[in-house]
């Protein structure tokens, strides 16, 4: 496996523990849940989150030797996962507008993908 797939694998666990994360206050099981509604323990799980940003963007940047890459890549990452949990957990309903946002972050991530210098 190259560095970019375990950058992207990274990346996309790091999105689904921020979306848990920052959306768990919303979801109707965890809504007044004193762990997912304090602002204190959410900043310290947000730290082995930001974490395995880090580790992704050090590996992107030695695959690629750019830092726009990951950025975009996490983007896209971000956008997709967010979208995903948003209908499955909170049971929004994505709207055309919506489903060609994320058709586009899929398209941002592919570009990106294919952006690779001296190989």
């Amino acid at each position: 496996m190259t560095k970019l797939h375990w950058a992207i694998m990274i990346t996309s666990l790091a999105n689904i523990m921020a979306g848990r994360q920052l959306n768990g206050q919303f979801m109707s099981r965890f809504k007044n849940h004193w762990f997912w509604t304090s602002p204190e323990w959410m900043a310290l799980v947000g730290l082995p989150i930001g974490w395995l940003f880090f580790q992704s963007t050090k590996l992107s940047y030695e695959h690629f030797g750019f830092a726009w890459n990951i950025r975009l890549i996490g983007f896209g990452i971000g956008t997709i996962i967010f979208g995903i949990m948003s209908f499955v957990f909170l049971k929004e309903i994505p709207t055309l507008k919506t489903l060609i946002c994320l058709i586009l972050a899929f398209c941002i991530i592919l570009i990106q993908m294919t952006n690779v210098v001296g190989e």
